[in-house]
């Protein structure tokens, strides 16, 4: 299966809404999952990184890829988070997430323990097995304390279920050159470098960022693929601002749960701890963004 049919090519990693108790809100998950394939996506991964996984539980996020993918059906495909240090709890996860009707898995290495690069490509090689599902690999070394080195890329690439690679690497060059060397699709997971992995080779992007501009990174990639290398750039530089605002203090998942509580996407903008709401100046500052290019 070819990975853009497997995983769409304009993907926003969503947040996981709460009501004001700290529970689980499934119909704003379910509002915002169709707010942003309305927008432009045409892939959405739940129970990543911004969607606060290490603090939803197992029956939340079956419960979670069900809302989504009954908001969204056959117009985008649905990527459920199986990541964690312990390998058997993400084949748990692997396996619910199938059950419960998500289109695809991400795989993240494993964080925290630091195994060998052997010990990451069994990981990831035994999660993957756990399903049919098409699996995207999350390589994000600046999180998990290790990285998917490239012995491990090469040889995880021989799986038959691995076909892409998240990139948040924070080198586009040498993201890009691996999907050359392993033949994995490339998706970029760093919002400042989308463009630039996009121009070295990307098929897509997994943007956080994506919550309020999902249509103009459907443009962005859009335009790409289409050679018009002219009208890209002046999205990039356009979006700068906003991508600044949400990324910029490293609390990605703070205020893209923020902005989408300013859109009126969801609910509350309840965070469950260790992460708090964002300072009023990181709120100010988003504000400004959002309005600049007319989000508000």
């Amino acid at each position: 299966m070819d990975a853009r049919t497997a995983f769409g090519t304009v993907l926003t990693a969503m947040v996981t809404p709460f009501h004001a108790d700290g529970s689980m809100d499934l119909e704003s998950a379910a509002r915002l999952a169709d707010h942003l394939v309305a927008a432009g996506c045409d892939g959405i991964v739940v129970s990543g990184t911004t969607g606060e996984s290490p603090t939803t539980h197992g029956p939340e996020k079956a419960d979670l890829v069900r809302a989504v993918v009954g908001a969204v059906g056959d117009r985008a495909k649905v990527v459920a988070g199986a990541g964690s240090n312990d390998t058997a709890h993400a084949v748990r996860m692997a396996e619910c997430a199938a059950e419960a009707g998500a289109d695809a898995l991400l795989v993240v290495s494993p964080y925290y323990s630091r195994p060998s690069q052997e010990g990451v490509a069994v990981h990831i090689e035994t999660v993957a097995s756990a399903t049919d599902l098409p699996v995207m690999l999350y390589d994000i070394p600046g999180r998990t304390g290790v990285p998917i080195g490239p012995e491990a890329s090469a040889r995880l690439a021989g799986h038959p279920n691995v076909l892409a690679i998240k990139d948040a690497t924070g080198n586009a060059v040498a993201g890009c050159r691996r999907g050359s060397e392993t033949g994995l699709a490339i998706y970029s997971g760093d919002d400042p470098l989308n463009l630039s992995f996009l121009v070295h080779g990307a098929v897509g992007v997994v943007s956080v960022v994506g919550h309020v501009a999902a249509d103009r990174y459907r443009h962005m990639v859009d335009a790409v693929a289409a050679s018009d290398l002219g009208t890209a750039r002046s999205v990039h530089d356009e979006l700068l601002p906003l991508v600044d605002a949400i990324m910029g203090t490293g609390q990605g998942a703070v205020l893209a749960k923020q902005a989408a509580f300013e859109l009126g996407l969801i609910g509350t903008a309840r965070l469950r701890l260790p992460l708090v709401p964002p300072t009023d100046e990181q709120r100010t500052a988003l504000l400004a963004a959002m309005r600049s290019l007319g989000y508000r």
